[in-house]
């Protein structure tokens, strides 16, 4: 292997690109990290910011460039966009952002021909779709980071809840990233035992369908919350990008709830959503097909229809 590979670009030096950048550094996975950035001073401070502390981390190789900066990356994580302001939902973003990509995407698959692109960029699902389109690369290589954030703050929620390691919660956000994503609790789980079966065995004798309807309104919830009391979200999906990137870098076949194009998930066609994926050195490898109940199939379908409108109506 290449001694400057593997090779990450970072797509936009903002909060969440910046703070990706820096977790990525200290997770070592990286051997070589672009920052591209309209604003070139922003992309050079952050890389100065960083290059100061490798000395305390494994070695890396840490520029910014213009898009030239792509060439030969194994993964190209676009974080460039207009930021959510509060009380903005992620589909007011859509246009302003779609227009935003239209211009980006062609300069980087100028040089990045053969990388892996992760989208991140709000509205994730609907600017997932438009980077496969504008792109033209196969959709196994196009990935959205989906609801790998919604999944872990569910996980976190129902394990603060149980009293549980969220090691050990197994459960899942799916459709869209957004006001209309779903929580599959039919198959939800704690040590193997699905929800309904652990809660009623548990110690605890709580209410556990009221409070489990609120562990889900408060994942919905969460983004618009933190936003409101400190401006952006950067830590936590800092950490999911780079746990995405890790299952790409390392081929670990591992499954996450990314964002792709639907073939036929149950009757879903031609719309990005999250649905748990295969992921690996090639990107996507399959999907894998839950066993939803039949209110989560409709509550995917209206996820699904809902980014379709949306789709339909974005002027690019």
């Amino acid at each position: 292997m290449d001694s400057l590979k593997p090779k990450v670009a970072v797509i936009g030096a903002g909060n969440v690109g910046s703070t990706f950048a820096f977790t990525l550094v200290i997770s070592g996975l990286a051997r070589e990290i672009v920052i591209v950035d309209r604003n070139e001073l922003r992309a050079k401070g952050e890389c100065m910011d960083l290059n100061h502390g490798l000395s305390f981390t494994q070695p890396a190789k840490i520029y910014s460039s213009g898009f030239e900066g792509c060439k030969d990356a194994d993964i190209v994580v676009i974080t460039a966009g207009a930021k959510q302001k509060p009380g903005q939902t992620r589909i007011d973003l859509a246009q302003e952002n779609a227009t935003i990509f239209k211009d980006i995407i062609p300069k980087i698959t100028k040089y990045a021909e053969n990388a892996v692109l992760l989208v991140v960029s709000n509205p994730v699902d609907i600017l997932t779709y438009l980077t496969i389109k504008i792109s033209g690369f196969p959709v196994a290589r196009v990935i959205g980071s989906g609801t790998v954030l919604d999944t872990s703050r569910f996980r976190y929620l129902i394990s603060e809840h149980c009293n549980v390691d969220p090691r050990n919660v197994h459960a899942y956000i799916i459709g869209e990233h957004g006001d209309t994503e779903l929580a599959v609790w039919s198959n939800a789980n704690i040590a193997g035992m699905v929800l309904a079966k652990y809660c009623p065995a548990c110690a605890r004798r709580c209410n556990y369908k009221n409070e489990l309807a609120k562990i889900f309104e408060n994942v919905k919830n969460a983004a618009y919350q933190i936003i409101e009391a400190k401006g952006a979200t950067y830590y936590a999906i800092a950490l999911a990008l780079v746990r995405i990137t890790e299952a790409i870098l390392r081929d670990e076949n591992s499954v996450l709830p990314v964002s792709t194009m639907t073939n036929d998930y149950y009757g879903v066609k031609d719309v990005c959503l999250s649905i748990p994926s295969l992921i690996n050195r090639s990107g996507i490898e399959r999907l894998i097909k839950l066993e939803l109940s039949a209110q989560e199939q409709e509550q995917f379908k209206h996820s699904a229809d809902t980014l379709k409108e949306i789709i339909k109506n974005i002027r690019l």
